[in-house]
């Protein structure tokens, strides 16, 4: 059996002088500190809080072992080599990389940046790309942004979202062109500083890859790629690793490609180091990563049923417990391999909430049918989209029906309450909130059609209601229509995020609900499988 190549370290050699040099190493990992022109550390004084905050966070220093860290700028610069020549190998042809590359102003190139960073946050690259090709269509400047209307930007991130993104987008666009003379700040720090809604990873983003900056970012790749590399398998999202992350991505940036340095980072972990089925063996910088060599360690020693660890390196602290290893109550899980690493975060489940919606159809108004939207509020969930007349609901039935008949006609008036049918329910999670919609129909037939409206509401033809900025949890809605022709979606191959279902013992449409499936059918697919990929 081959012995895996790391470097020899037995955990019983343990020198009384490994405390210290732990210490240095994880300090001079560390970002710089600041000096004077000299070169010698300048005195601050500091406050009492202070002090206490240095010695907690050189206590905690103190117990990390080097084991995961970067030995010296060798290992660094080989940890560069190897994953650049990969990226330039390997990396692929994304909208917002060509537009980056090829834009020569500064400042369109970070505003191309910026855009791609900001719809990326959440979501998949493959449904990215259509959004941001539209976009930098339609706003192919800071200030053509800067310059459309809250509603302009609603609508097209409609389906994107986390929807306060594109708000805070525009807002940020709307500063540049207004206080910053169309200029976007070069660093990071100003970045954060200067621009509502850009934290700390988008600042790093677009300082290095518009402007050059030496600076590192930690995305979700990024963390899994570095806790994978060194091993780190403590909590990824407490204040201490999270820092120490940071702190190695500063210290592997390349300085003379770090934009590229970056992006590569965030390709491998994207591509090739991914959560549940990584590609090790396509992996540039695997000779180089803590993991594999502890899945090589643990199968040499299933193999020769050796009564001790062999001689590899490993984490050995003298004292306490490692504060970058696994706590003791998670131990190594040799079905996992190297997806032991990182750690997975325990999850609140999203509380459960119940919304009563209802399709309020004129289908004889003026110029074809029409139904009824409005807007909801300018801040909180889903702020400034369009949707169906809702109210906050119980589960139970009669008190909902006659809550939801209430605001119907604050908004339209005089209503045939008989008319109020129940026609099934769509269940949407949300990052925090699991939402389940008691979705109601009723068609205003054979009255005078209502062309006067309260402001915040609208009547939308079928085409006008596809390319409004209405949230995708309305969008779903209109499945549930299916049961009039006696289908009834299934829920088993869908999105996980939602759920669509129908009363099970209505079969038979009536006149109204007949007028409803109408005008949803050119839109709706006509198989379950279909109608459950759309609700994703």
């Amino acid at each position: 059996m081959k012995k895996p190549q790391t470097a020899v370290r037995s955990c019983r050699r343990k020198q009384a002088s490994s405390q210290e040099g732990r210490e240095k190493q994880v300090l001079s990992s560390s970002q710089v500190k600041p000096s004077t022109r000299d070169g010698t550390m300048p005195k601050f004084s500091e406050a009492p809080a202070g002090l206490a905050r240095r010695h907690k966070e050189v206590v905690l220093q103190a117990s990390v072992s080097p084991y995961h860290l970067f030995r010296d700028i060798a290992e660094v610069t080989v940890f560069r080599e190897n994953l650049l020549s990969w990226y330039d190998r390997e990396k692929r042809d994304l909208p917002w990389r060509r537009r980056a590359e090829g834009e020569v102003d500064p400042d369109r190139r970070a505003y191309a940046v910026w855009v791609s960073e900001v719809m990326l946050q959440q979501t998949q690259v493959a449904t990215v790309i259509d959004y941001y090709t539209r976009w930098m269509q339609k706003w192919p400047t800071l200030q053509d942004l800067a310059s459309a209307s809250l509603e302009e930007v609603n609508q097209l991130w409609a389906g994107l979202g986390y929807y306060s993104r594109g708000r805070r987008l525009q807002e940020g666009a709307q500063k540049v062109v207004k206080e910053l003379g169309g200029h976007v700040p070069h660093t990071a720090e100003t970045l954060q500083k200067l621009l509502p809604g850009v934290g700390r990873y988008t600042a790093g983003a677009i300082a290095s890859i518009a402007f050059g900056q030496a600076t590192g970012v930690v995305d979700g790749n990024v963390v899994r790629v570095l806790c994978r590399v060194r091993a780190i398998g403590a909590d990824p999202g407490s204040t201490f690793v999270s820092q120490q992350l940071w702190s190695l991505a500063q210290q592997l940036v390349d300085p003379a490609r770090p934009g590229d340095f970056n992006q590569a980072a965030m390709e491998l972990g994207a591509t090739v180091c991914t959560p549940q089925h990584p590609r090790c063996s396509q992996c540039p910088v695997q000779s180089m990563c803590r993991a594999h060599q502890r899945v090589e360690r643990e199968q040499l020693l299933a193999s020769q049923s050796l009564p001790c660890s062999p001689d590899v390196e490993e984490c050995a602290p003298s004292t306490e417990q490692c504060q970058l290893c696994s706590p003791p109550t998670e131990p190594w899980d040799q079905t996992l391999g190297v997806t032991n690493f990182p750690r997975k975060a325990s999850r609140r489940p999203p509380r459960e909430e119940c919304s009563a919606i209802c399709v309020l159809e004129q289908p004889r108004a003026l110029g074809g049918a029409r139904i009824l939207l409005v807007q909801r509020p300018k801040s909180g969930l889903l702020a400034g989209l369009w949707e169906f007349p809702s109210v906050a609901a119980e589960p139970s039935g009669q008190c909902q029906r006659e809550a939801l008949l209430q605001e119907l006609q604050s908004w339209a008036g005089p209503l045939p309450a008989t008319h109020l049918q129940h026609v099934g329910q769509v269940v949407h999670t949300f990052s925090h909130i699991k939402l389940t919609y008691q979705v109601y129909g009723l068609a205003l037939e054979g009255q005078t059609p209502v062309t006067i409206t309260p402001p915040g509401a609208r009547w939308l033809t079928r085409e006008e209601f596809h390319t409004a900025a209405v949230s995708t949890a309305m969008k779903k809605a209109r499945p549930v229509f299916r049961v009039y022709e006696g289908q009834q979606p299934g829920t088993g191959k869908g999105s996980k995020r939602s759920q669509v279902s129908t009363p099970s013992t209505r079969r038979k449409p009536s006149p109204g609900q007949q007028v409803l499936d109408s005008f949803f059918r050119p839109h709706i697919p006509t198989d379950a499988s279909s109608l459950n990929s759309m609700a994703q």
